[in-house]
């Protein structure tokens, strides 16, 4: 048998979840009833930027994490071998490594025999290439954030425009004729509004994510060349 405690505990935990479950169901029955309002066609291709958007960056921030790597690690592996002479050890270090920036120093290992110059041209001529790949696909990010609140007015304009036909129509302005026209026009603009916000957000970080890549690079280019002159394997100009 249950005692009062029991009972009190239960309705601590049960209550609480019940409400949120219920406040859930509410606020999608709302969301669905918006949508419906401001006209399931053009709502429809508003939502579908957000769709398309997130898609892309999604795929842009699983290709960032995979890109990035333990630069401190790595150059600490790579230091150690070349004191000891052996590229070889350091080239494998970089093949072993995971992300994008060891197959950069693996390259500029690669032309160690060529000069400084060259490994100079190598790193930077990789380090472009793979600022290139890590930018791919953002400007279509950037489309979706333009194009989401610009059909959103494109909404605004047909909203009001049949507010206007209906006015027309019944030969009289009555409020609730205007009102269903003008909601259908804010309806159509929030939801674009909403939707470049969203992205712009991804889009920030995935910027942000770009840059710490992009300056990991710079670090270990510039700590490649300071160990390749330490060692000797490499002269001062």
């Amino acid at each position: 048998m249950m005692t009062k405690a029991r009972i009190l505990q239960l309705l601590v935990y049960l209550i609480p979840a019940t409400t949120l479950t219920y406040a859930q169901a509410e606020f999608h029955q709302v969301l669905k009833e918006k949508f419906i309002e401001g006209g399931p066609e053009f709502m429809g291709i508003t939502l579908l930027t957000l769709i398309f958007g997130l898609a892309v960056s999604i795929e842009r921030i699983i290709t960032l994490i995979f890109a990035s790597s333990n630069v401190r690690k790595l150059m600490a592996s790579v230091e150690e071998h070349l004191k000891n002479g052996d590229i070889q050890g350091a080239k494998e270090a970089c093949k072993k490594a995971p992300g994008l920036i060891p197959k950069v120093i693996y390259q500029a290992l690669e032309r160690v025999h060529e000069g400084r110059e060259m490994v100079e041209k190598t790193l930077e001529s990789y380090g472009a290439v793979l600022i290139t790949r890590l930018e791919k696909n953002l400007p279509w990010i950037s489309l979706f954030i333009a194009i989401a609140p610009m059909l959103g007015f494109m909404g605004t304009v047909i909203g009001m425009i049949q507010a206007f036909d209906e006015i027309e129509k019944a030969g009289d302005i009555s409020p609730s004729i205007v009102a269903g026209g003008i909601k259908v026009a804010l309806l159509t603009t929030l939801l674009g509004l909403i939707i470049a916000v969203i992205l712009q957000v991804f889009y920030n970080y995935i910027l942000s994510r770009i840059d710490e890549i992009v300056g990991a690079l710079e670090d270990a280019s510039a700590s490649l060349m300071d160990i390749l002159i330490r060692t000797g394997i490499l002269k001062e100009k």
